[in-house]
């Protein structure tokens, strides 16, 4: 084996949009080792480095060349490859030609399939350096990047203009030019603590020159950790805890190359305003963690992430908490506005702002809502009139000053002024419950009517978008139909709700006008969600042949097949299922190849065998043991019953000839298997369990 260095490559760029740094840099780990293992370069181990000006990787112990490869090409077959007299055909001339050999050089190759004419010849493998400069701009071609740019006169893009290329193998640089820049042995450090070039002899000296050097820490997961342990002592320290949350750590993180993290303040006053209000304003729009107390309780105070280690802190706090009072006076003047004005007055206002142009407005979408839980209470123990009061009111914080100004408060906003309306709780509860579960994994609506108001505004939109032929496309979902669909899904499911979702779909579709023919997408939207209710399994580990033996079915209650499915995992785990699957599984081919019509009626007279006269009789007791347990939905305990049938069915095949002459008693042994296949199909078809 050749010898190994270390490989360093550095990418330094214009600041990179922190949303996507993390995987950018990921993404050019995995790119490059993914080239590497197919030019047959072996290393030991890779790791990704990112701050907002660069993305880095270092590949140890990598190969300095390719292995020389033995190379075997074959010509014409012995039969062919010369004449009569011995002389080489034409065909043999031209191969060693194309080989740059005589004929007298090439090998003769015997194998049980016949001879040929080969040459063989080694390949001498390529030096690593010089295959590295296309592997890093193939890589970089290939990163997940959403919207590419060009800058200068260049005709390459990129997420940012790249300022600086640093490759280094072993303790040489490589001398190349990637998007429009020479490559070197150097880096640069801090923008402000140490702006200078910083020269790097080898890989294992880049994490700590950076550090000790430039003031920078390059290593993301260090940064973010040093991030962590700052925050949570700075809150400690005022008797206090951070509300952290993961994608504002990861975005401080990806924005800061040498995090030094301070404590600010706030006038108390705010504190009237609702926790969510504060949250937001701290988080969302200033990137600060907010500290509460031990019971939850906000305190006036918030953590900030600073980019400079500063003479002179005090200003850099002063400066925040300047930039942060008059966030907190709009959203005080905002909630006092929207209070005074309440929630109820906006209702008439719905009727002006356009949902969607052939959908109507959001007054029209309330108005339907309101009909698909006036059908809902039907079969639900919801209120109608509290249901009826919450699809009204639903849609109204969305025109609150508030909303507008923090979009991420819908919902929490309607609660609050609903409460100060004097609205009653579990409506004010709805209204915030109405948009989860937001994204994924997140809770899902605690109260039923908070349920039951989601899923109706969740399968109106899918039902509605569909019908104006804006179904989603490829990785195009610009309404997030997707997640409101896994929605609707795990609210039935998880909730334990028993709705019929094909029946609740066409009353959806019902309630468009019928110039816009919903009721023709009906089926799309059902199996648009079939195929979400398939992916939410498979994320669960659920293997595709048991979702297969409970779709075949045609359970259109989510809640029914969930209860089935965990039914035939269960069912997976006994001895007896292997053979129980084969057998359905060739009950099923006998019957198609049959070519008879079946009666399904047995005639016990026609029973004329040991084996078949058992399989008969146990049958029976079953059915009458089976379909009290399916009346209740006890799949698992009708499955675990029928498992017992197994030893009668073996014999069955090993002993009765099902296709014999005589038709009246092969008709009737089909009739047997059917009604035995049937039995089954009442919790799932196990003949396309793969074993």
């Amino acid at each position: 084996m050749s010898k190994t260095e270390d490989l360093l490559i550095e990418i330094g760029t214009e600041e990179l949009p922190p949303s996507s740094l993390k995987k950018l840099a990921t993404a050019f780990q995995e790119e490059l080792c993914s080239l590497l293992e197919e030019q047959n370069l072996v290393f030991s181990d890779a790791s990704w480095f990112a701050t907002p000006r660069r993305l880095a990787v270092i590949i140890n112990q990598l190969q300095t060349s390719q292995e020389d490869k033995d190379q075997q090409r074959r010509g014409p077959a012995l039969t062919a490859a010369f004449d009569d007299q011995g002389k080489p055909t034409r065909a043999t001339e031209g191969f060693a030609k194309s080989c740059g050999v005589s004929v007298d050089q090439l090998e003769k190759l015997e194998t049980d399939k016949g001879s040929w004419l080969v040459f063989n010849t080694q390949v001498k493998g390529k030096q690593t350096r010089e295959l590295i400069p296309e592997m890093i701009e193939t890589a970089l071609k290939r990163l997940p990047i959403a919207k590419r740019m060009r800058w200068s006169n260049h005709d390459f893009e990129f997420v940012r203009p790249v300022k600086w290329i640093l490759i280094l193998f072993g303790k040489d640089d490589i001398d190349c030019e990637i998007m429009g820049v020479k490559s070197g042995n150097e880096s640069y450090g801090h923008r402000f603590h140490q702006p200078g070039k910083l020269q790097i002899k080898k890989p294992d000296e880049y994490l700590t020159k950076l550090e000790k050097q430039g003031k920078v820490i390059a290593d993301y997961v260090n940064r973010h950790s040093i991030i962590l342990s700052q925050v949570n002592q700075l809150a400690e320290k005022n008797d206090g805890k951070a509300i952290l949350n993961d994608d504002l750590l990861d975005e401080v993180t990806s924005l800061v190359e040498w995090p030094v993290c301070f404590l600010g303040e706030y006038d108390p006053d705010f504190l009237k305003l609702p926790k969510e209000v504060l949250i937001a304003s701290l988080q969302d729009h200033q990137r600060y963690f907010p500290v509460a107390d031990t019971d939850g309780n906000l305190l006036p105070y918030f953590i900030c992430v600073a980019n400079i280690e500063s003479k002179k802190p005090e200003l850099i706090k002063q400066g925040n908490e300047r930039v942060l009072q008059p966030r907190l006076n709009d959203a005080a003047f905002f909630w006092e506005r929207d209070i005074k004005h309440g929630l109820t007055k906006h209702i008439p206002s719905l009727k002006k702002v356009v949902y969607q142009k052939e959908l109507g407005t959001l007054y029209d979408k309330s108005q339907r809502l309101i009909k698909i839980l006036s059908f809902l209470s039907s079969t639900s123990n919801i209120d109608i009139n509290k249901a009826k009061r919450a699809a009204e009111l639903c849609l109204c914080d969305l025109l609150t000053e508030m909303v507008y100004e923090f979009p991420e408060l819908q919902g929490t906003m309607g609660r609050y002024y609903a409460e100060a309306d004097g609205e009653d709780n579990d409506i004010a509860l709805a209204l915030e419950e109405f948009y989860q579960p937001r994204f994924a994994g997140d809770e899902l609506p605690n109260s039923a009517l908070g349920q039951y108001l989601s899923i109706s505004e969740k399968l109106d939109s899918l039902v509605g978008i569909f019908a104006i032929g804006k179904a989603p496309t490829g990785d195009k979902d610009p309404f997030g139909l997707r997640r409101s669909a896994i929605g609707v899904l795990r609210i039935i499911i998880e909730c334990n709700l028993d709705i019929d979702l094909m029946e609740l779909i066409e009353h959806c579709a019902l309630n468009y006008p019928k110039k816009i023919n919903a009721t023709k997408h009906i089926n799309d939207v059902y199996q648009f969600l079939i195929e979400r209710l398939r992916r939410y399994y498979l994320d669960n580990g659920i293997s595709p042949d048991t979702f297969e033996s409970v779709l075949a079915t045609n359970s259109s209650k989510p809640l029914d097949f969930h209860e089935r499915l965990m039914a035939v995992e269960e069912f997976r785990k006994l001895d007896a299922a292997e053979s129980l699957a084969a057998a359905n599984k060739r009950i099923g081919n006998i019957i198609k190849k049959s070519g008879v019509q079946i009666n399904n009626e047995i005639n016990t007279k026609l029973l004329k065998e040991d084996p078949e006269i058992n399989l008969a009789k146990s049958l029976q007791k079953y059915q009458n043991r089976i379909l009290p347990l399916l009346d209740k939905r006890d799949y698992k305990t009708a499955l675990t019953q029928l498992a017992g049938l197994r030893e009668d069915v073996d014999n069955f095949f090993d002993n009765v000839l099902v296709m014999c002459d005589d038709q009246d008693l092969m008709n009737n042994r089909l009739a047997l298997l059917n009604n035995l296949s049937a039995l089954f199909l009442k919790v799932a078809d196990i003949s396309k369990l793969q074993g």
